[in-house]
């Protein structure tokens, strides 16, 4: 089966060399909303269905955009009822009130799960007779999508320069994803206003799935100069900026740093994709709801330090790339250096070494999930076996103590 997972991913990768890929039109900086506006006034578009939840909404970061882009001339109609990971119940329910309110285009404002249920209620408005599970996998969509804005509030999914969506079935506990090429937003806008008062654990862990997404692009198969480029821009950025992010944030050059190197790593793993370690984390988002960015920085040392030699010598790389160690030091003492710098940048940001959860009883299904998910796609360093997910979701997972 490793062979026949191998030629899937072999041809994806050349598959995805002659892909039309384009990048989302990019707005950034301070005041970068100003910019929005301007271009909101060239577009034929009269009214935005503007995708978001109830935490941008008591931040005040709603009224913040809303304040600035709008104008006599174009309708706002606001859905807020996104749950941190975005379920088929919310995007239809978001679905039929753009229908209703007679939308003709979209604004996602959020984090990534904002971003993906904006995704996926433009699928719903051009696919309307086909369930979106239907859809999972890659390149099923073919259809354009309506106008889409995106605009995160948070610096770690890159959702707005991705060709995918992630969605969550409550009913079977399950976190699927659907790509393709006219998912991705026209329009990003990287504020970086709109982020300087995300707390400090959301801005950690939001930023840890940021390099995330960069290393799993880097140190897999389906790399590319392009990619490699952009991941080796976005774990630089990462180093520089993330830690004057968290401690200091109001820092506008370090949150427009993050922004970007966010941005960075969504291009990358948009076209190299991403790995063993978002499988496993997914798991962790469908059963237990664990938060995704934080799920990410836990799993991602045990991967990588599993993977060992088959991802040596691009981690060893990076850690050259981030000046880790002397350049003349053996490859695996510099893969251990780079997974040393996670390890301590995760214990500075007060991320544990395991996740907690009330029992294992799931844990066969999550190893399947894992499993399935990863294969044939995700072009690994190491494909792993169901015995190999079980070693590591029995390392990762921690059964929380019983209250008294």
């Amino acid at each position: 089966m490793k062979v026949l997972f191998r030629i899937v991913q072999f041809v994806l990768k050349w598959v995805s060399k002659v892909l039309p890929w384009k990048q989302p039109i990019v707005l950034e900086g301070p005041d970068s909303l100003l910019l929005l506006k301007k271009q909101l006034t060239t577009l034929p578009y009269k009214h935005y269905l503007i995708v978001t939840d109830k935490g941008i909404q008591k931040a005040g970061l709603l009224e913040e955009v809303l304040k600035v882009i709008q104008m006599d001339s174009i309708q706002f109609t606001i859905f807020d009822e996104t749950p941190a990971n975005p379920t088929v119940q919310a995007i239809e329910k978001a679905y039929k009130q753009y229908l209703s309110m007679g939308c003709d285009a979209l604004i996602a404002l959020g984090g990534g799960s904002a971003i993906d249920a904006a995704k996926a209620v433009g699928i719903r408005v051009i696919k309307p007779n086909t369930p979106l599970h239907k859809m999972k996998g890659i390149l099923k969509v073919r259809k354009k999508l309506p106008y889409l804005i995106a605009i995160p509030t948070t610096a770690g999914t890159g959702s707005e320069t991705t060709i995918a969506t992630v969605i969550s079935n409550p009913d079977t506990h399950e976190k699927y994803a659907i790509s393709d090429l006219n998912i991705m937003p026209k329009v990003a806008v990287l504020e970086p206003k709109l982020i300087k008062n995300l707390p400090k654990f959301f801005t950690a862990t939001t930023g840890m799935d940021a390099l995330t997404h960069a290393v799993e692009a880097y140190i897999g198969h389906g790399g590319t100069k392009y990619t490699n480029k952009m991941a080796e821009e976005a774990i630089l950025g990462i180093q520089k900026h993330l830690k004057n992010s968290v401690d200091e944030p109001h820092d506008l050059v370090a949150r427009a740093g993050m922004l970007k190197a966010s941005f960075q790593a969504g291009a990358a793993f948009t076209r190299a994709y991403v790995g063993n370690i978002h499988a496993i984390a997914h798991t962790f988002g469908g059963f237990y709801q664990v938060p995704h960015g934080y799920a990410n920085a836990i799993i991602m040392p045990h991967v990588l330090k599993f993977y060992g030699k088959t991802a040596e010598s691009k981690l060893a790389k990076l850690s050259d790339l981030l000046k880790l160690t002397d350049t003349n030091v053996s490859n695996g003492m510099k893969m251990k250096a780079f997974i040393d710098w996670i390890e301590k940048l995760n214990a500075y940001f007060g991320i544990p070494t395991q996740i907690e959860v009330p029992h294992k009883q799931d844990v066969e299904a999550m190893i399947r999930n894992a499993y399935k998910e990863s294969n044939p796609l995700y072009p690994v360093p190491k494909i792993l076996s169901k015995m190999d997910f079980k070693v590591l979701f029995n390392a990762i997972m921690k059964v929380e103590p019983k209250a008294e």
